[in-house]
């Protein structure tokens, strides 16, 4: 599975170093599921809304379009929690609770393919 090394350089915060990227049918409807933590990161795509049932844990989230700039950010989403469908969103990254910081709708973040 391909990872990506996320980063928001205008508020100098590293998201994720490796953020697993689930874009199979069957990697984005497994996502979390069954984890106790997120891990180094998912990344969610093609992704425009997401759930959290049946989760263990809380999340946070970052809706990004197709030039990775932020669209929508939902801290600490709760397990049992849905967000709501967003517009020109390409894909997502879930990450544990306050790995986003100060991430803000309008920043734009450098995802960068890991070294294997």
């Amino acid at each position: 599975m391909a990872e990506l090394r996320v980063a928001n350089p205008s508020r100098g915060l590293l998201l994720a170093e490796r953020a697993r990227v689930a874009d199979s049918a069957w990697t984005r409807a497994v996502g979390l599921l069954g984890r106790t933590d997120a891990g180094g990161g998912l990344f969610i795509e093609p992704c425009s809304s997401i759930h959290t049932w049946f989760m263990k844990f809380p999340i946070d989230v970052v809706f990004l379009d197709a030039q990775d700039v932020v669209l929508a950010v939902y801290a600490a989403l709760g397990p049992w929690r849905q967000t709501r469908w967003v517009r020109g969103a390409r894909r997502v990254l879930e990450l544990d609770v306050g790995r986003i910081g100060a991430t803000a709708v309008g920043d734009r973040l450098e995802c960068v393919p890991c070294a294997s």
